[in-house]
């Protein structure tokens, strides 16, 4: 079955990542600190504003993450509002928030048969096996890959595991003026 006849009803998974440089998203504690890490203005670069960046997270439907990235995002203080979540686990966990439920069952199932009647605008957020689980699936529509401007040497690699050839087609590029670089690619339909 293609991409296309598993879209039908409008569905759209998003794949956001931020990744250095050298194709790693956390380093080897698992730390993304180096993400707020002061560096140098490019100065054709753009910027967005509270308000945009407000504007824009209003957008996301439902957001899609694995365990561990939920544990993670409680450290944080949890960035994700009331956006409604699905964690995807096969642990006990507890809910944080009214807006977290738990998902241990076939991804294409979640993705088809309970989000995608729900919501439009999926994000899947991380973490890196969840995220090339999905690929390998093809449950991704979309995939906004953000390069910081570092390189980290070694840590939890963006792509882990072998993914079968697929071309996907570029949609748009940004640059920042913190020096980070924003791709958007959409897969092919074929």
């Amino acid at each position: 079955m293609s991409r296309r006849e598993g879209n039908t009803k409008g569905r759209c998974v998003t794949f956001h990542m931020v990744s250095s440089l050298d194709g790693f998203i956390a380093k080897k504690d698992n730390s993304v600190s180096w993400l707020d890490s002061p560096g140098s203005v490019y100065e054709a670069g753009v910027s967005i504003s509270e308000e945009e960046a407000a504007t824009f997270v209003k957008t996301i439907d439902c957001y899609v993450l694995g365990s561990r990235t939920y544990e993670h995002a409680l450290e944080l203080g949890w960035p994700y509002g009331d956006t409604p979540t699905v964690v995807v686990t096969g642990r006990e966990l507890p809910p944080a928030r009214k807006s977290v439920e738990f998902y241990s069952g076939d991804l294409k199932t979640l993705v088809d048969e309970q989000l995608g009647p729900r919501y439009r605008n999926i994000w899947l957020v991380g973490g890196a096996m969840l995220c090339q689980r999905f690929l390998e699936l093809g449950l991704v529509d979309e995939i906004k890959l953000t390069i910081a401007p570092v390189l980290l040497g070694e840590g939890l690699r963006l792509f882990g595991g072998s993914l079968p050839e697929e071309r996907w087609n570029l949609k748009n590029v940004v640059a920042y003026k913190n020096g980070f670089v924003e791709l958007s690619y959409s897969a092919s339909m074929a």
